[in-house]
């Protein structure tokens, strides 16, 4: 590409050694969420997003900040570690809103500055540390009655097999080239609760990312057009897709997408503060 704003993240890596959902926006897929575009719509209307300053953490390429944008909060603002994809997302909200480089895990905003803290398929990456890092933040950003609303790839119960949860994750980790770390959804929702939140809603979907029926509905028909032709034009990057796929649809009865809004509680002290 010669805009050097249009660049995805891992532009300069080969197809082999590029992590998963990167080779897919590679070839045009633009959701790139365990649960779908359906299942973030959810998660945002539950979120409670219009009038709310709403913070998106690792916003990826825009779509679910175009999304928070068309429910017309007060302010918008992304922050992504990779400048290729903080260029590409602040391009795409400018006007309406700002991405800053930053880290998930230290974005350097000022606290209580936050209605909504919004984070996807982006905890999953992380290291438990990493994840309780990244949570704190987000609370530290939420005034008091704000709301955290996470769209993640979890397991749909608590392994009972001794390491059959590390053999998944390992395989999924061989398939995506991301050392990914679900976790059952109880598990998710303790993490949570642990930091201070309280959960309201929860919601799953199949974790179908490569499924003709959840590409239809996620891309639309010339979209999910564009994806084949890409996939089939190219050896390396169909040999990927379809180990990828295959991978999918062995732990299809183990993974699962999963999303939580939780608030933070309003102390009684806030609350007789508060004018309102």
């Amino acid at each position: 590409m010669t805009d050097d704003t249009a660049r995805l993240p891992f532009e300069e890596r080969r197809t082999e050694d590029v992590p998963g959902h990167w080779l897919l926006a590679r070839i045009g897929k633009r959701v790139l969420r365990p649960g779908g575009a359906e299942l973030t719509r959810a998660m945002l209307d539950q979120a409670g997003l219009g009038g709310a300053d709403v913070v998106e953490l690792a916003p990826g390429l825009g779509w679910t900040a175009a999304e928070i944008l068309a429910a017309g909060p007060q302010s918008y603002t992304g922050v992504d570690q990779d400048a290729d994809a903080a260029r590409i997302v602040a391009r795409a909200v400018a006007g309406r809103g700002r991405c800053l480089q930053g880290d998930a895990a230290a974005t350097g905003l000022p606290a209580g500055s936050a209605d909504v803290v919004v984070g996807e398929a982006m905890l999953t990456m992380q290291s438990d540390r990493g994840k309780q890092a990244i949570i704190t933040e987000a609370v530290r950003l939420l005034r008091p009655g704000g709301r955290y609303a996470i769209h993640e790839l979890g397991l749909r119960s608590v392994p009972t097999e001794p390491g059959s949860a590390t053999a998944a994750r390992q395989e999924l980790a061989r398939s995506i080239k991301v050392n990914a770390r679900p976790l059952p959804i109880t598990e998710w929702q303790g993490l949570l609760e642990e930091a201070g939140l309280v959960v309201d809603w929860v919601g799953t979907a199949p974790m179908s990312l490569l499924s003709l029926r959840r590409n239809l509905a996620d891309e639309g028909v010339r979209g999910t057009a564009r994806i084949l032709r890409n996939v089939l034009r190219d050896r390396e990057v169909r040999s990927r897709v379809l180990a990828m796929r295959a991978t999918f649809r062995r732990q299809r009865d183990s993974l699962v997408g999963v999303a939580f809004v939780a608030h933070l509680p309003v102390s009684p002290v806030e609350a007789q503060e508060d004018p309102r």
